[in-house]
């Protein structure tokens, strides 16, 4: 299965306050281990042959003439397979935080003349996504390496459209094995406004999927209250 065939590199903590990132620094610190960032998954083919990407799309709704943003791109499973979904009037935006991996998806998009991706690099803090911009916003198997999850999330939050969802495919596993337990992920999305709406587990993802939207006004750093990460709550629950 597609989560066993991803490559494991190890782990690391998130950093004291004075190595974090300057982006970073006004948000509480997420204080739990955090998967290495991978970019090498089972052939494209099993996947396909395993229904990934159709049963993710399936359930994101995803439709002709959508924008989707698919963050952590990687190698470009899902950004082509997106591209073919959404259509000539769609668009979609891959982002990585990995130049080498961005390179090789950019010849690829090149290679296959699909005309409505763009590319752009962003940092483990911020996606540097266009604000007011989407209709779905992708994270397959890429949340548990966010190291800086309450920034990240914020930064995130604006380029929604009205309506717009964050859909996260991942594992029920802990956050240093790739995979995020469902109720600290809830956490951390419900602390910076986001509502789920719906959760599904299938064979297909050897995992889950959760769709959330936004609901209320972006809170404030300072505001922010981080989850406790042994039971998936906020400091004030």
């Amino acid at each position: 299965m597609l989560a066993a065939l991803v490559t494991m590199t190890g782990c690391k903590l998130t950093h004291s306050n004075d190595v974090r990132a300057e982006a970073a620094r006004d948000f509480p610190q997420a204080f739990r281990p955090v998967s290495a960032v991978g970019t090498e998954y089972a052939a494209e083919d099993q996947r396909d042959n395993l229904g990934e990407a159709k049963a993710v799309m399936d359930l994101a709704r995803t439709a002709p003439g959508m924008s989707v943003a698919d963050i952590g791109a990687g190698e470009g499973y899902y950004t082509v397979r997106l591209s073919q979904r959404v259509g000539a009037k769609g668009r979609v935006l891959a982002e990585d935080i990995d130049p080498s991996a961005i390179q090789r998806l950019g010849r690829r998009v090149e290679h296959e003349r699909l005309d409505n991706i763009s590319i752009r690099t962003g940092s483990p803090e911020d996606a540097k996504l266009p604000a007011n911009s989407f209709d779905r916003i992708m994270m397959v198997h890429m949340y548990h390496e966010v190291g800086e999850p309450y920034a990240f999330l914020w930064y995130l939050r604006p380029a929604l459209k009205p309506g717009g969802q964050v859909v996260v495919v991942d594992v029920d596993r802990p956050t240093d094995q790739h995979g995020i337990p469902p109720r600290l992920l809830f956490c951390e999305f419900g602390a910076l406004g986001f509502r789920l709406v719906q959760f599904v587990s299938k064979p297909e993802l050897n995992g889950y999927f959760a769709a959330f939207e936004v609901t209320g006004s972006r809170p404030a750093p300072k505001d922010i209250k981080p989850c406790n990460t042994a039971s998936g709550k906020t400091g004030s629950q």
